[in-house]
């Protein structure tokens, strides 16, 4: 059963659906209410009696006309107030008593008072309003001060200040609702830029380990294989490296993509992300790889913020990858980590001079303004170490030393802030070596 306050709300949309109809009713409305008004007698008594006068037939077209007029009070309102306001003068010169034709006067004038501007409304409702009082006052049988010539003052002012109370609430309301579309708008916007930022994180973690450990895998495996007939033991001792760079290749991966698992999944990581505090494993792998590290200052302080540490960790790791993959035959590695005041230093230096086998780009001492290796499979080390230090409000350089070798000197606050990455400038774009 259709219940009456739901009856009432389908019957508010469709009218609102139907401007026209909806003028069209109350044009009528507003033309029984004139009719009805045209057979009181304001009297001079307690009052006005019914059934002692009967309008006019002219008085009769005048209504007609201005109730019609109010169709069309949407499309053209101004058109409108004049057609009425017109024939409301008519009515105050031509007949006595008049008939209440500025009822349709009072609608059209709130239209155009919800429809335009208050600097509109002020000068349209004061202009109309001493137009028909003064024809009602001049033209009228009754004293100029009675109440039905005052009558037409009060109410063409409260439609001129009914028109515009709406107007202003609908502004005020369509500004609420654009406040709230662009406050969605902008939470969606921020919700898709940390998307975007967690994957480049992530990305950066993925190229990091697999760099890293593929890079030892396959110069252990090119030991082995060199020295499996003359020397099984070393053999062994370099393949048993290359399971031991896999294993730990396979759970750092299983931990960066776990990232990505939803809330819900199971096999959710655990394990901490790596940093600082095994960086002496960190040496070792490469050590066992052949490459010669000194760690010439670590760091032994209070531990460093879970972002801070990471990255530190990162640049080390991304710096010694380049340096067993670029730095050649004999080079040799030295690490330093460091705090100063509020700031915590990662320095990472070699001397080597590049293999024989990479392009000049890619050498030790070389240039790229790009950050890349100047060859299609050149990758992006130096550029997501620059990316993940910017991050946190840190400042990154690599280049060659004088006198030979290359040097990766990062600067990470103690304190990490999220920022956006800033261009590098010309002394961080020198010399890279991916």
């Amino acid at each position: 059963m259709t219940t009456l306050p739901s009856g009432f709300a389908r019957a508010r949309r469709w009218l609102r659906d139907h401007p026209l109809a909806f003028d069209a009713t109350l044009a009528f409305c507003v033309l029984i209410a004139m009719i009805c008004g045209s057979f009181a007698d304001p009297g001079k008594g307690h009052g006005p009696t019914f059934g002692t006068r009967t309008p006019e037939a002219f008085s009769v077209l005048l209504m007609v006309l201005a109730a019609s007029a109010l169709v069309l009070r949407r499309r053209h309102p101004m058109a409108v107030l004049a057609v009425t306001g017109v024939l409301t003068a008519t009515e105050y010169i031509f007949m006595d008593p008049p008939a209440p034709v500025v009822m349709s006067t009072v609608i059209a004038l709130y239209t155009v008072a919800s429809r335009t501007d208050r600097p509109t409304t002020w000068r349209v409702g004061l202009l109309t309003m001493g137009i028909l009082t003064v024809a009602a006052m001049v033209f009228g049988s009754t004293p100029w001060y009675s109440q039905e010539n005052l009558g037409v003052f009060a109410w063409t002012g409260m439609a001129s200040a009914a028109g515009d109370a709406v107007r202003s609430r609908r502004a005020f309301v369509d500004a609420i609702r654009e406040r709230a579309e662009r406050a969605e708008r902008t939470r969606e916007e921020e919700a898709r830029r940390r998307v975007a930022e967690e994957r480049l994180r992530i990305a950066r973690d993925l190229h990091d380990v697999v760099a890293h450990h593929i890079a030892l895998v396959n110069v252990q495996a090119g030991v082995a294989a060199h020295v499996m007939d003359k020397r099984p033991d070393q053999a062994k001792e370099a393949l048993a490296h290359v399971r031991d760079a896999s294993r730990s290749a396979l759970n750092e991966l299983r931990v960066t993509v776990g990232l990505l698992r939803q809330s819900g999944d199971p096999e959710a990581p655990t394990e901490p992300a790596p940093g600082l505090a095994v960086l002496d494993e960190l040496v070792d792998t490469f050590r066992n790889a052949g490459l010669p590290v000194e760690v010439a200052g670590a760091d032994r302080g209070p531990g460093l913020p879970a972002a801070v540490d990471l990255a530190a960790y990162r640049v080390i790791q991304e710096a010694l990858t380049n340096v067993r993959k670029h730095a050649g035959a004999g080079a040799r590695a030295e690490v330093s980590v460091v705090r100063v005041g509020t700031t915590a230093e990662i320095t990472v230096l070699d001397n080597g001079r590049g293999s024989a086998a990479q392009s000049p780009g890619t050498q030790s001492g070389g240039s790229d303004p790009a950050g890349g290796t100047g060859t299609p499979g050149g990758g992006h080390g130096l550029l997501g170490m620059r990316e993940r230090v910017t991050a946190l409000g840190g400042a990154l350089t690599a280049g060659p030393r004088y006198g030979g070798g290359f040097r990766v000197h990062a600067i990470l606050p103690i304190e990490a802030r999220t920022g956006e990455p800033e261009p590098p400038g010309p002394a961080a774009a020198t010399g890279e070596r991916r």
